[in-house]
């Protein structure tokens, strides 16, 4: 299905998509489902990093690519600080983790500093964008 959309439309769409993985993964961790909930904390991160690449103009096919766009534009640059940019990496290899190695096991103590980090990593790409 393709749809045409400007790019405010494109970024709402991204950053409420953020905000409700991020829901997502609360209720996962409050069911004890500690490896899906990580992988939608990573994902409400990703989404939101898709809409400030976006207001860039910056199109990306990989999740490496996202992840390298995000530092050479905001981290390296300074516009965010260097700890979001090692918070979304270590988000990004634990995603990876996560989702395809084995024997891996994600723990409560993990999503109840990792959840609220994202809120407010989102939080703070909202705030760059409005």
């Amino acid at each position: 299905m393709t749809s045409v959309f400007n790019e405010k439309e494109y970024i709402r769409y991204r950053l409420n998509k953020a905000r409700e993985t991020l829901r997502d993964a609360e209720i996962l961790s409050h069911e004890g489902s500690w490896n899906s909930s990580m992988n939608r904390v990573y994902y409400a991160c990703f989404y939101a990093v898709l809409a400030l690449l976006s207001k860039q103009s910056i199109k990306t096919r990989t999740h490496s690519g996202v992840k390298t766009q995000f530092g050479l534009m905001f981290i390296v640059t300074g516009i965010i600080d260097k700890r979001w940019g090692a918070f979304y990496s270590d988000l990004f290899a634990l995603r990876q983790k996560g989702d395809y190695a084995d024997f891996i096991e994600f723990d409560e103590s993990q999503l109840n500093i990792l959840i609220p980090e994202a809120r407010k990593f989102i939080q703070l790409i909202d705030s760059l964008l409005t």
